[in-house]
């Protein structure tokens, strides 16, 4: 813990959905002097995402869902293409990810690449997000996927070109961040249309 943050009250103001605190502290300026602070933060707990490409197809398996929270904010209809994704429920997060990749998207993919994390909204939710890339193929499709309907999921698989969905960030169709950041993450590093010969090289070279 940082010798600048001392940590003076701790309110539980709503414990429904989640944890939202109001937290009073003390910080220390850049200039040595203290004062007093007050903020709100939301603990949702840690979650994961990952984009599922298909190296030989040039595909990737996004999902389409209502966001209520976007649509109280100017999103008519508030649906939001996204990867897929969930909470890690204390659990770890690459079989965290694993898991909600079938019970999303219907795919039973053996393994999950972690390229990253990053904290979304820093300002005032504490969750960190652990980023995935996995591939997948049609042999490993084993249901339909749509999420959990005792979890009231009600979500529609996408599968497209991967320039396609890359696209759609500038034509605002893709606004969810971090299925922005993992899109922009498969093209910085050529990950899609790099030939498997020499990704195979690439890795032998590690």
């Amino acid at each position: 813990m940082s010798e600048k943050i001392k940590i003076r009250k701790t309110e539980v103001l709503s414990n429904r959905w989640a944890l939202l605190n109001e937290i009073t502290y003390n910080f220390q300026r850049r200039d040595g002097s203290w004062e007093v602070q007050n903020r709100e933060a939301y603990d949702r707990g840690d979650g994961a995402c990952i984009l599922l490409y298909n190296r030989c197809t040039k595909k990737v398996i996004l999902t389409r869902q209502f966001r209520l929270p976007t649509y109280l904010n100017n999103n008519p209809g508030g649906m939001m293409i996204e990867a897929c994704a969930g909470l890690l429920d204390k659990d770890y997060p690459e079989k965290c990810i694993i898991k909600e990749t079938e019970e999303e998207t219907g795919y039973r993919i053996p393994k999950a690449e972690k390229i990253f994390d990053s904290y979304m909204s820093p300002g005032s939710v504490t969750e960190l997000i652990h980023f995935f890339i996995g591939e997948y193929s049609e042999d490993m499709k084993v249901s339909e996927g749509g999420g959990l309907q005792e979890e009231q999921e009600d979500i529609e698989v996408l599968e497209m070109d991967f320039e396609e969905a890359y696209a759609k960030i500038a034509k605002g169709e893709i606004k969810d961040g971090k299925t922005i950041m993992l899109l922009q993450h498969m093209k910085i590093h050529n990950i899609i249309s790099t030939p498997v010969e020499t990704k195979l090289v690439q890795e032998e070279e590690r």
